[in-house]
């Protein structure tokens, strides 16, 4: 067999240390289902990372040091596949960013912003600025050019299925001029009906308490690997694997929903707020 055969470990780091792992499996004869007999993860997941299109997470790492017999190297050289990012991606993102493209679900919590793959360029740019008034012209266009390229996830027929839940501020709190708000909003209203991917839901503000009255959280669910969470705020982000903890927040997410409007009352609401600044109106609060 010839260990490590159309892997270009030059490519990226992810593909410099997924060559290395085929080669030490190969070389201790080891199959895939063999290699990952006690793990968590499935052999698609694990051919991913030997392909450098997954970065490898640090308990596989681990699993590896110690079914190879490498003395900590995988563990040792993790951080140095975590870091490795993307152009105009955040650290802290690059992981999750690489994740939701072998995503089976996706539940997304977003209590002040539309989702990043929704959101039309004057609409980044707006999100952009905000939190990074100095950047350059060009810096701004590469965080637009690579948050529209995401825009897969609510339009490709084979993206995971979505469910999204979001705050009727985002409706009612404009943080664009009329004209495009209401062509933001009816953006997400015409790519729900059209593509049918994802399900939308308001929650209205006057809730009352709710779980995570917090920043954006987003689970994703996959066929080979454990479930994950993802939470956000303005300059930092975590991901959280640890299953009994991921089905616990994943519990207040189904309580979530159900404090939310109905999928299509709450794509109504999208709707008629989208109408209501075309015709130069404030959409009103619900109460």
């Amino acid at each position: 067999m010839a260990r490590g055969k159309g892997i270009d470990g030059s490519m990226s780091v992810p593909a410099f240390y997924g060559k290395e792992l085929r080669w030490k499996r190969e070389e201790a004869g080891l199959s895939l289902d063999a290699f990952l007999k006690g793990s968590f993860y499935g052999k698609t997941y694990l051919s991913d990372i030997e392909h450098g299109e997954r970065r490898i997470p640090l308990d596989l790492a681990q699993h590896a040091d110690r079914m190879l017999g490498t003395d900590g190297f995988f563990e040792r050289n993790c951080e140095d596949v975590r870091k490795a990012r993307k152009s105009a991606t955040a650290e802290y993102f690059a992981e999750v960013l690489e994740l939701e493209e072998h995503a089976r679900e996706v539940e997304e919590w977003d209590p002040s912003l539309i989702p990043g793959p929704l959101q039309l360029p004057t609409y980044v740019r707006a999100v952009v600025l905000a939190s990074h008034p100095t950047y350059s012209e060009e810096a701004v266009r590469e965080k637009i050019e690579a948050r529209r390229k995401r825009a897969w996830l609510f339009e490709d027929q084979e993206a995971p299925e979505s469910w999204l839940v979001l705050h009727e501020e985002i409706l009612t709190n404009p943080i664009l001029p009329p004209g495009d708000m209401a062509e933001q909003l009816a953006h997400i209203a015409e790519v729900t009906r059209k593509h049918r991917r994802s399900i939308p839901q308001i929650l209205l503000r006057n809730s009352g308490a709710h779980p995570f009255m917090m920043g954006a959280t987003r689970f994703l669910t996959f066929a080979d690997a454990p479930p994950i969470m993802y939470t956000e705020g303005m300059y930092s982000g975590q991901l959280i694997d640890d299953p009994a903890l991921v089905g616990q927040y994943s519990k207040a997410y189904g309580r979530l929903r159900a404090a939310a409007l109905p999928p299509e009352a709450s794509l109504r609401l999208i709707e008629q707020a989208a109408e209501d600044y075309r015709n130069g109106k404030h959409p009103d609060r619900l109460e």
